[in-house]
């Protein structure tokens, strides 16, 4: 005679259905949770957020300090930033180049959806207008950086 075998996978196996047809029974119901024991003395002491770190905050509004967006009278001798600066004017060749390459486009593509015939010089011009800045515009790009111990970073 063989001795008798209990397997404890089926007690587990019973015990995980019954967790599992709790969750289905129970779907959409929210849980009822235990409340969280209170924190200990030592703990709050040690901790620089008294032991309730992750714990919700009390929603009386009698501690908490409404926020008011129109604090601009306490800030009235503050600090007033200075004026910026002017725009820099671009050169008049720089400038030229630039219309070259943007209107060139623009016209070109205005033409074609508005079904506008151009002359073939007019098309010609337009298209070395845009080649013409562009390279102008890469001749005159500055060769080294403007601060030559600049790494690029900026704080």
């Amino acid at each position: 005679m063989q001795p008798e075998r209990h397997d404890h996978h089926d007690d587990d196996h019973d015990a995980d259905e019954r967790a599992w047809q709790s969750i289905v029974d129970n779907y959409g119901d929210r849980a009822e949770l235990e409340d969280p024991p209170p924190a200990s003395s030592s703990a709050s002491a040690s901790s620089p957020f008294g032991g309730r770190f992750g714990a919700p905050q009390s929603s009386s509004t009698e501690d908490a300090e409404p926020f008011t967006a129109n604090d601009d009278e306490e800030d009235e001798d503050g600090y007033v930033p200075p004026p910026p600066p002017p725009l820099p004017v671009l050169p008049p060749d720089r400038g030229l180049a630039w219309a070259g390459v943007l209107g060139s486009p623009v016209v070109l593509l205005c033409a074609l959806i508005l079904r506008i015939s151009i002359p073939t010089w007019l098309g010609y011009l337009l298209v070395a207008g845009f080649v013409g800045g562009f390279l102008y515009l890469v001749v005159k790009m500055p060769r080294e950086p403007r601060d030559p111990w600049d790494d690029g970073a900026q704080v």
